[in-house]
C-alpha cells in the first residue's frame, strides 16, 4: 500500500510538472511578431520625413507635405504596425486566460484579472502621456526642463509597472508597488502644461486606451465564447450590423455616438476611457482570438507527444514560408500602386499554391499552419472583396477591407515566422524580435522618453537631423539606428527580468 502510494504521488507530482510546462510556454512566434510590430512603429516614427518614397509613410500622410488626406487608398508598411500589434494582443487572450483556467481560475477571478490589465493599460496610457516632452511643451525643443522631465518620467514609469520578482516578500512587495506610484503622481503634479490643467484624465495616449479597451473586451468575449468558434463569428457579424448601421439615422446612430456619464459621486464624461469607435478593432482582435486558441492547442498537443516528427520535408516548409511573405509583399505593392484587380488574382493564385503545399498535414505542427492558413486565406478574401467599398482601402479612417486585409496578412506573417522558428533552427536570429515582443510597452516609450531626451540633452539630435534630412537612405539609416539601439537596451533588460506589467 505504501508503495502504490508513493508511486500515485509520483504520477501525480509529475502530471502537475508536466501541466507547469504547458502553463508556461511560450509561441515564440507571436511574440515576434510583436517584437516586429512595437520596433516598425518606432522605425516609422523616426526616419526622417518628406524625403523618402510615399510608402515609407503612413499610405494617408504622403510626402513631402505630409498632410492627411482621408480619400486617398493605399496600403504601406507602415498601416501594418498597429493592426499586426492588435492581432498579436488578441491571439495572446486565449494563452493568458487558458493558463489562469488551467491553474483553476473561477470566473469571478478571471473577470477580475482582465479588468486589472485594463486598469493597468489605461493607467499607462494616462501617465505616459503626461510624461511625453511632446505635451509638456510641443513648441519650444530648446526647453531643457521638458526634457528631463521625460527622461525622469521614463525611469519612474519603469519602476511603477515593474513586474516584481516572486522572491519579494509580502512587506517589500506592497512597498516596492505603492512608493513608486506615489512619487509618479507627485512629480507630474509639478510639471506646467499648456493648457494650465494638472493631472487629466482626458489626456491620455489614444493607441494604448484602444488596446486597453479591446483588452478588455476581447477577453470577455473569448471567455463567454471560448468553446464556441461560431459563437465568435457570429458576434462580428453583429458588429458590422451595427457599425454600418450607425452611419445612417436611426437607434443605432444615437446608441453608438451617444456620450456616458458616471453621476456618482460626481459626473464625469466616461469618453475619456471608453469611445465606441473603439468597437471597429475588434474585426482584428477577434480573428486573433481564433489564431490564439489554433496556437494554444498547438503548443498544447506538441507537449503531449514530446515534439512529433514532420511529414513534410525541409523545402515544402520553405515555399510555404516564401509565400507567406510574397502575399504580405504584394498585396502591399498592389494595394498601394492601386492594382487592385492584378492583387486579387495574384492573391488567388498564391492562395490556390498555398492549399497544394499545405495539403495532407499529419504532424501537429502540420496540421496547426493547415488550420492558421485557412483562417489567414479567408480574411484577407473577406477584406478584398470589401476593398471597393468605402472607396478602397484605408487606414484612418479604416475601412472594412483594412481590418481584414491586415487580419489576413498578419496570420501569413506568423506562419512564416512559425516556420522559421519552429521547423528550421533559426531562432536565436529572431531573439531581438522575440525579447521586444515580451517587453512590448519598453520599447514604446523608450525612443520619445530615454533615447530621444538623452540625444537632445547632450547636443546630438540637432547634429544628426542636419547630417540625414536630404540623403533618403541616411534619412532611412537614421531611425534603422534609433529603433536597434532601442531594441538592444529593451532585449537586454527583458533578459534581466525587468518587463513591464500591461
Amino acid at each position: 500500500m505504501e508503495s502504490k502510494s508513493v508511486g500515485n504521488e509520483t504520477l501525480i507530482t509529475n502530471q502537475t510538472v508536466l501541466q507547469e510546462v504547458k502553463l508556461t510556454k511560450r509561441a515564440d512566434a507571436l511574440d515576434a511578431l510583436r517584437g516586429i510590430a512595437v520596433l516598425a512603429m518606432v522605425l516609422s516614427g523616426t526616419i526622417a520625413p518628406k524625403i523618402l518614397p510615399p510608402w515609407m509613410y503612413h499610405a494617408q500622410l504622403p510626402p513631402p507635405t505630409h498632410d492627411f488626406n482621408p480619400k486617398l487608398p493605399g496600403l504601406t508598411w507602415v498601416d501594418l504596425v498597429f493592426p499586426f500589434f492588435l492581432f498579436a494582443m488578441g491571439a495572446a487572450i486565449p494563452l493568458a486566460l487558458s493558463r489562469r483556467i488551467a491553474k483553476g481560475w473561477d470566473t469571478k477571478q478571471i473577470l477580475l484579472g482582465i479588468l486589472q490589465r485594463g486598469f493597468l493599460l489605461v493607467a499607462f496610457a494616462i501617465l505616459l502621456q503626461h510624461l511625453r516632452p511632446t505635451v509638456i511643451d510641443p513648441n519650444d525643443d530648446q526647453n531643457w526642463e521638458k526634457w528631463w522631465y521625460a527622461l525622469k518620467g521614463f525611469i519612474i514609469i519603469c519602476f511603477m509597472f515593474v513586474r516584481l520578482l516572486e522572491s519579494f516578500s509580502g512587506w517589500i512587495r506592497q512597498a516596492l508597488t505603492i512608493a513608486p506610484w506615489m512619487i509618479g503622481l507627485y512629480f507630474i503634479s509639478q510639471i506646467n502644461y499648456p493648457d494650465g490643467v494638472g493631472l487629466s484624465l482626458k489626456r491620455s495616449d489614444i493607441i494604448l486606451m484602444v488596446l486597453a479597451n479591446m483588452a478588455v473586451i476581447g477577453s470577455i468575449i473569448w471567455y463567454y465564447t471560448r468553446s464556441n468558434w461560431w459563437l465568435r463569428v457570429g458576434f462580428l457579424g453583429l458588429l458590422l450590423a451595427l457599425k454600418l448601421s450607425a452611419g445612417v439615422e436611426g437607434w443605432v446612430k444615437g446608441i453608438w455616438l451617444a456620450k456616458f456619464y458616471i453621476n456618482w459621486p460626481f459626473q464625469l464624461d466616461s469618453s475619456w476611457i471608453f469611445n465606441s469607435d473603439f468597437f471597429k478593432y475588434l474585426f482584428i482582435v477577434i480573428p486573433g482570438t481564433i489564431a490564439g486558441d489554433l496556437i494554444y492547442h498547438w503548443l498544447e498537443a506538441r507537449q503531449e507527444e514530446g515534439g512529433s516528427q514532420n511529414h513534410w520535408k525541409p523545402q515544402r516548409f520553405l515555399i510555404i514560408t516564401i509565400l507567406m511573405f510574397a502575399l504580405n509583399i504584394v498585396v502591399l505593392i498592389g494595394l498601394q500602386g492601386r492594382y487592385v484587380v492584378p492583387t486579387i488574382l495574384a492573391v488567388l493564385g498564391i492562395g490556390l499554391v498555398g492549399f497544394i503545399f499545405c495539403r495532407n498535414p499529419r504532424s501537429v505542427t502540420e496540421k496547426f499552419i493547415y488550420n492558421l492558413y485557412k483562417w489567414g486565406f479567408y480574411w484577407l478574401i473577406l477584406g478584398l472583396c470589401f476593398e471597393p467599398y468605402q472607396g478602397g482601402i484605408k487606414k484612418d479612417p479604416a475601412t472594412m477591407s483594412y481590418f481584414f486585409i491586415t487580419t489576413g496578412l498578419a496570420i501569413a506573417f506568423l506562419i512564416g515566422l512559425t516556420i522559421l522558428m519552429e521547423v528550421f533552427p533559426l531562432k536565436p536570429f529572431f531573439f531581438l524580435f522575440i525579447d521586444n515582443g515580451i517587453n512590448p510597452m519598453l520599447g514604446y516609450m523608450g525612443f520619445a522618453n530615454l533615447i530621444w531626451p538623452i540625444l537632445i540633452l547632450n547636443g546630438w539630435e540637432k547634429t544628426i537631423i542636419e547630417m540625414t534630412s536630404v540623403n533618403p537612405i541616411k534619412g532611412f539609416l537614421r531611425g534603422f539606428v534609433y529603433t536597434f539601439i532601442l531594441g538592444c537596451l529593451v532585449s537586454l533588460l527583458t533578459r534581466l527580468k525587468f518587463i513591464l506589467r500591461t
